[in-house]
């Protein structure tokens, strides 16, 4: 029997200390709470990604990895400053310089050193929120993948063609107005956990994904996930 994942969401933290539309983010260029908080906590190869991004952008990139980081020390029993990232990606492979792909961490100054953390995670954002999920020591080749997803964004022509299989299609004959938009997200929300938990991403075509009654897929309720209930969730785990 699988086990459950962990699943924890988080509220959206913007730039503190800093006045509405300070085009920085920040007044006279001094770190908010969050920004010193990143700064002490996450690795330099995050911050060079962060230092990239437009204010807006970099608030949510930046709370979502000291959410992850701090979700992953709670569960691993050790201090966040301990960890280290130690990303995954299909593509770049692994070290110290890979910052995407499946997420993880290794823990300095423990018996875990040197290796990578007994921990699989996912990470997802939507509309300022972040939603984690977590196996703590899991079983060889278990893989787990979440998403959420503002339902308002699957709200233009031609997301059925670009996104749905044709039996999905079918499912969502006859609906209107928010329920085809949050039918919408529930797919999509099941086809990203789904390509997440494969490490494939988008480069599946969504459109060539039947993701009504694939196994290993589960709708998070909101009484679950703590988001709020106009956002839509889905995890995968599987062998």
């Amino acid at each position: 029997m699988q086990p459950l994942p962990v699943v924890r969401s988080f509220p959206p933290i913007r730039l503190s200390g800093c006045p509405e539309g300070h085009p920085e983010g920040r007044p006279e260029g001094r770190p908010g709470g969050l920004e010193r908080d990143a700064l002490a906590l996450l690795d330099a190869v995050e911050l060079q990604r962060a230092a990239a991004m437009m204010p807006g952008p970099r608030a949510a990139f930046l709370s979502g990895r000291l959410a992850q980081r701090r979700f992953a020390a709670e569960l691993l029993g050790v201090p966040a400053s301990r960890l280290t990232v130690d990303y995954r990606c299909p593509r770049c492979g692994t070290g110290a310089g890979i910052s995407h792909g499946r997420p993880g961490y290794a823990v300095s100054g423990s018996s875990l050193a040197g290796s990578a953390a007994p921990l699989l995670l996912s990470l997802s954002r939507s509309s300022g929120w972040t939603v984690l999920a977590a196996v703590p020591d899991p079983e060889p080749g278990l893989r787990l993948g979440i998403d959420v997803e503002d339902p308002a964004r699957m709200d233009f022509d031609g997301f059925d063609d670009v996104a749905l299989a044709p039996a999905e299609k079918q499912e969502l004959l006859g609906l209107a107005g928010t329920a085809l938009l949050r039918a919408r997200a529930r797919l999509w929300t099941r086809k990203e956990a789904w390509l997440k938990m494969g490490g494939e991403g988008l480069r599946t075509a969504p459109e060539t994904l039947d993701v009504l009654h694939r196994t290993g897929l589960r709708d998070l309720p909101a009484a679950e996930t703590g988001l709020p209930a106009d956002l839509v969730a889905a995890v995968g785990l599987s062998a």
